[in-house]
């Protein structure tokens, strides 16, 4: 039977999260003194041997992010964490939060060092509003302690952490809409170049990464054992935090070593279907991800495994249907979703999602013609390429993977 690790979620129910005498009980602060010891760059050497990719999605090698943030020039520079969870199926950052707010706090000190940034954002969704106080009392103890504020450990080190909340827009999870939003501005995503680590927050060079990617970082620098490096293979090094929903008997946040069989995570961990019912499908990545079927279970869970078989790792959800929903209905509902979350701002994206949704009716009633069907993929595929941002460029994901998983979906003349 699969067994969770606890590398990332090491410290939950170690220490209580509103004292910061008791994170240092456990070790707590001892990876920033160890930073501050290091030269940035070997800082962030350390997270590209282990091949950390971001853990907001885009799968971005993060070791290389942080050594080119630091590399660019500016007498004031930030780095924010995205907090904006807001992926359904994801909720994987909120248990970090919530059970680890000072570990979120030091990876985003030992950040803010390594790219030479004075100020750090972070960037909470408004759902997560509960969790405010917890990390304004984790900020303000560290700043009474000289964790943050001037001259961090004696080091010459200036660095400040604010606390932001959105008003709960999905949008805002993409990293230029993020920072519009903090800058008192619509949450709506803007043209790039010029990129986010040369112009961001308020003009200045920003370097963002999400809580799971901030979170590993003191871990893997007190990693002198290399546990880490110890799970997984190939590209796909380390462990991944997945947050499994829907129809299964036991959701939560599991911490997995890649490589672990997806049947595993989902009959394993989340103890299976509920109810006995068979299984529709699984979406990856949450609503923006793709869909598949039970050809998936015995895939391994790394980047280039899931690729291969037509999904992607993405926010590490997992949303599991069972066959009491038709796939039809499914794709509804998701569609219904990003037609209520589009900014509106760019036309492939408006304009697409509002006749995907017109189009997916006529089917449900039976009467789409052929030239519906490819409308529907003609549209899914332009909003693909020629979106703003990445809400528009993955709104159709589910619903192109459906047309070749699930083609007896869009046939004409009804629907299953």
């Amino acid at each position: 039977m699969t067994q969770e690790v606890r590398f990332i979620t090491k410290n939950f129910g170690k220490y209580d999260p509103m004292s910061i005498d008791s994170y240092l009980s456990i070790g707590g602060f001892e990876a920033l003194k160890r930073a501050v010891e290091m030269d940035g760059e070997d800082i962030a050497s350390v997270i590209a041997d282990a091949k950390v990719k971001g853990r907001g999605g885009a799968a971005y090698d993060m070791g290389r992010k942080w050594s080119q943030a630091r590399a660019v020039k500016g007498d004031h520079k930030l780095n924010i964490c995205n907090a904006d969870e807001g992926e359904p199926c994801t909720f994987k950052d909120r248990e970090l939060i919530k059970n680890d707010p000072f570990n979120l706090i030091e990876g985003m000190i030992i950040g803010g060092y390594t790219v030479k940034a004075q100020d750090g954002y972070i960037y909470m969704r408004e759902e997560y509003r509960h969790l405010r106080p917890l990390l304004l009392n984790a900020i303000k103890q560290c700043e009474e302690r000289g964790f943050l504020g001037h001259n961090i450990l004696g080091k010459g080190f200036d660095y400040h952490i604010h606390l932001y909340s959105g008003a709960g827009a999905y949008v805002c999870g993409e990293g230029t809409a993020l920072i519009r939003s903090i800058e008192g501005k619509a949450g709506r995503p803007r043209m790039k170049p010029p990129f986010i680590k040369v112009s961001g927050a308020f003009a200045l060079p920003t370097c963002v990464n999400n809580v799971e990617s901030f979170s590993i970082v003191p871990h893997l620098l007190m990693d002198d054992e290399h546990e880490y490096t110890s799970y997984g293979s190939g590209e796909s090094i380390g462990t991944k935090l997945v947050s499994v929903a829907g129809n299964v008997r036991n959701p939560g946040v599991f911490e997995v070593p890649f490589g672990t069989p997806v049947r595993d995570i989902i009959y394993d961990l989340a103890k299976g279907i509920n109810g006995g019912y068979g299984l529709r499908l699984i979406q990856f990545g949450g609503a923006s991800g793709k869909i598949t079927d039970k050809r998936i279970l015995d895939v391994p869970y790394t980047y280039d495994d899931l690729k291969a078989a037509g999904v992607t790792v993405g926010s590490g959800a997992i949303l599991v249907i069972d066959e009491r929903t038709s796939v039809l209905d499914f794709l509804r509902m998701t569609q219904d979703f990003f037609s209520h979350e589009s900014c509106g701002q760019c036309t492939p994206c408006r304009e697409g999602n509002r006749h995907a949704k017109i189009i997916l009716k006529k089917i449900a009633d039976g009467v789409a013609t052929e030239d519906d069907i490819k409308t529907l993929k003609k549209i899914g595929s332009i909003m693909t390429l020629a979106s703003l941002c990445g809400l528009g460029e993955t709104a159709q994901c589910a619903t192109l993977s459906a047309m070749e998983i699930f083609p007896e979906t869009f046939a004409v003349g009804g629907a299953k």
